[in-house]
């Protein structure tokens, strides 16, 4: 049984995507565009030298391309402001009065939590939003008043 080139490129692709779902690691699905590529080249009965040009230039082309795309994408939120981890970001809570040092007491489902001034401007009394929380901690800006 003789195993043509394409055929091998397609392993090498499975193989890479394979890999590529067990770690999450997207560059590998780049470098398995470029190994579809390489059998792309061997079906069209290109030699080995272009077949390994396909896959160079294609899977280093999505991957220089992934890599500029994931450089321009706003960083992602900390765990502690990110709303898909903290079920508590953006609801409101009241605060009676701030410490000197921009701690304070507010009431939240049901307790007592301590809170932090997170915003810019100089912590002042009325309603305020949860933007993240550290520990048992919560970090709050003013609201915004429509």
């Amino acid at each position: 049984m003789n195993i043509g080139a394409s055929t091998l490129w397609w392993a090498v692709a499975g193989t890479l995507v394979a890999v590529e779902l067990g770690t999450g690691t997207f560059y590998l699905l780049m470098l398995a565009v470029g190994a579809a590529a390489g059998a792309l080249a061997a079906h069209l009965g290109l030699g080995l030298t272009a077949q390994i040009a396909a896959a160079a230039v294609v899977g280093g082309l999505a991957t220089g391309l992934w890599h500029v795309r994931r450089g321009r994408a706003p960083a992602e939120p900390s765990q502690a402001a990110n709303r898909d981890v903290q079920i508590d970001i953006g609801h409101a809570v009241s605060v009676e009065q701030w410490a000197a040092d921009g701690t304070a007491r507010v009431h939240y489902r049901g307790a007592s939590w301590q809170a932090r001034h997170a915003a810019a401007s100089a912590p002042s009394p009325g309603a305020h939003v949860i933007v993240a929380v550290e520990g048992n901690e919560l970090q709050l800006a003013p609201a915004v008043r429509p």
